[in-house]
Order: C-alpha cells, then structure tokens, then sequence
C-alpha cells in the first residue's frame, strides 16, 4: 500500500530521504531540499545584498546543483545577489572539455553569466604537461583563488557536501592534523589577501544532491577526472558509507564534532602565512604550488615534491629573488 508523503500528508511519497529517512513526494523534497540550504545561508550570514558572488563551477553535480539552487534562492528571497560562474580548464584532454560544455549549457538554462580561466593562462602551464612531469600535483584550489581575484568578486561559493565535510574532518583525525581539524568545518573560510569561501551544501548530504539533480532533471557531467583518485580519501569514503548504512545522522554528527573541537589554551599551531610570491596561503615563505612550478620552468619538476637540501636551497633562492625584486610575473609585489 502506498504511504503519502510525510509532509504534505496527501500526495503518495516517491522518496525517502537519506539524511532523515522520512518519506515525502518529489514536490515537498524540492520544497524542503531548497529551504534547507536557505536556512544554511541565513543562519550563517554567508552574503551581504549586492554582493558579487562566484560559483565554482566544474560541470559536476554539486557545482551544477549549486549554481541552479543559487539561482533559484537568489531569486526567491531577493538575496540581491551578483552571480557568475567560474570555471578552470586545467587541460586535460578528454576530461574538461567535455566538462567544461556541461558548464556552458548550464549558462544558458540558468542565465549566470560565465568565466573561464585556463592554466595555461593562469601558470603557463596545462595539467596534461604538469602531470608528465610532477606526477602528484594540486593546483585547483589556488587556481580558483587566483580566478575570483581576477574577477573581482567579493565571495566565493564551492559545492562541497556534508560527506565531502565529514571525510575531511576524519582524515584529519586519523593524520592528527589539528590545525585543520579545527577549521576544516567552517563554512566560510575568510584569510587575508583572499576571497572568503563559503559552503552553502555544508550539511547537504550527497546522495540528496544526486536525488536533486535526477529529478529536476539538471545537466551535468557524471565523469570522474583522470587525475582525482585519491586512495586515502577513498578508504575514509569507503568507511563513511559503511557507518552511514548503519546510522544515517553519522555524517551530521562527524561534522558537529568537528564543529565543537576546541584546543587548549597552551597548545600551540603552526602559524599559517602568505607566500610571498602569489599571496596564498602558505606556512612557509614560498608555497608548494610556487615552488613546483618554479621547478617546472627551470627543469626541477621534482621541486617541490621531494624533501631534500637541494629543494631547500631553491626556495631560498627564489625567496631572496623575490625579497629582492627579481621575481617572475606570478609575484603580487
């Protein structure tokens, strides 16, 4: 016999709800899924009106889903908001540009306007030829930065899920990284010199994302990039999903533990700078991101990767060119 929706109380329920288990029809789920990332964006005071905000837009479902829940909010309750979307084409064949025409149609069907950057714009380099040389190398996140920079936006909006959010905070138990456990559940990352991030899906759990875009019937791109897997972070997926049959709120929980993390008073954490060549976030004078791609157009692709005195002298070089004002394009001073 059918049930009617949990909700409504009248329409036969056509989905359960991963988060909670409860049973409504696909209109209250839109409803409810909508409200919940509304209340997500209020209650934590993400946007100012007549803020110029961009989403970072890959193709994939959760920017997908963001950008038309944005769209749709933004609208809805007069956020007064400024949108576009941004995306970074790392080079890489077959992959982002495949991607990168989800995220063009995506322009169109929603009406945000849309930028592109490439890395062969942004560091001179496509991730098919980084890859050739520095076969373990992370630059999107910075390159991301780099984009809003240039755009001139005043936040930035990423699509990580509340699983996204649980994994990282219990990778970073199992590291005994303190310095990230304690913030790695903030919803809004604000540091100086850079573009405050926020995390609109911070307690939207992936699967109602997926459920979402399956029946709003949105067009994105399903295929993982060639160069993502990451074996550690897919044991700790691995091990969620195993929790979660178990105990649906688990993700929920991860996070507000993370949330309520406090350290003591003497207990000391590296001091997080800037670098002095591009201004990201760094704990050391150079950033890893500077300091590979310094060995890439010098040769050294290794720079960076490798723990060594040779690798240690090179940073000291760059770091003196760069006090000194011999610095490439890439430095901000």
């Amino acid at each position: 016999m059918p049930i009617n929706c949990s909700k409504c109380e009248k329409i036969p329920a056509t989905v359960k709800r991963p988060k909670t288990g409860h049973a409504v029809c696909k209109t209250c789920f839109f409803e409810i899924f909508e409200e919940e990332i509304h209340e997500t964006i209020t209650r934590g005071k993400l946007f100012k009106r007549g803020e110029y905000v961009a989403i970072a837009a890959s193709g994939g479902k959760d920017s997908t889903v963001l950008a038309y829940v944005m769209k749709t909010l933004n609208d809805r309750y007069d956020y007064g908001l400024k949108l576009v979307l941004l995306s970074i084409d790392e080079g890489i064949t077959g992959y982002r540009d495949d991607s990168l025409e989800s995220v063009k149609r995506n322009e169109k069907d929603y009406g945000i306007p849309l930028k592109i950057l490439s890395y062969e714009d942004l560091y001179g380099w496509t991730m098919d030829r980084i890859v050739k040389a520095v076969p373990s190398v992370e630059y999107s996140r910075q390159a991301l930065d780099r984009g809003a920079t240039l755009l001139g936006v005043d936040k930035l909006v990423t699509g990580h899920n509340a699983d996204d959010i649980a994994e990282t905070v219990i990778m970073n138990v199992l590291r005994g990284d303190i310095a990230r456990l304690q913030r790695c559940t903030n919803i809004t990352t604000d540091s100086e010199g850079l573009i405050p991030r926020s995390k609109p899906f911070k307690y939207t759990y992936e699967k109602e994302i997926v459920m979402y875009a399956y029946f709003k019937k949105l067009d994105y791109f399903s295929t993982e990039c060639i160069y993502s897997p990451n074996a550690y972070r897919g044991h700790v997926r691995a091990y969620l999903k195993d929790l979660e049959t178990i105990s649906p709120p688990v993700i929920l929980d991860i996070i507000h533990s993370g949330e309520c993390m406090r350290l003591k008073e003497e207990i000391k954490l590296p001091s997080q700078g800037l670098c002095q060549k591009c201004g990201y976030i760094s704990s050391q004078a150079i950033c890893k991101a500077c300091v590979m791609l310094e060995g890439l157009n010098t040769g050294v692709p290794d720079l960076g990767v490798k723990k060594s005195s040779k690798v240690k002298e090179k940073i000291e070089k760059i770091s003196i060119q760069c006090n000194g004002g011999g610095c490439n394009s890439m430095c901000n001073s």
